[in-house]
């Protein structure tokens, strides 16, 4: 192969990884925003308090 056919076929793989890697964080970040819709939301999910809450039994 000639350089230039090397330096576009490179150029053409370096660009394809990092059109994946922002791909990968935009579906990220939106699994994040996700998960943080319900927060100070008074109807939005119900919080599970855990065993800790309860007294214990006599």
């Amino acid at each position: 192969m000639y350089d230039y056919e090397l330096y576009r076929a490179t150029s053409a793989e370096l660009i394809r990884r990092a059109e994946a890697e922002r791909e990968i964080g935009r579906a990220r970040l939106a699994r994040r925003a996700a998960r943080r819709t319900g927060r100070g939301d008074p109807d939005g999910k119900v919080r599970e308090a855990g065993r800790t809450s309860f007294a214990p039994a006599a």
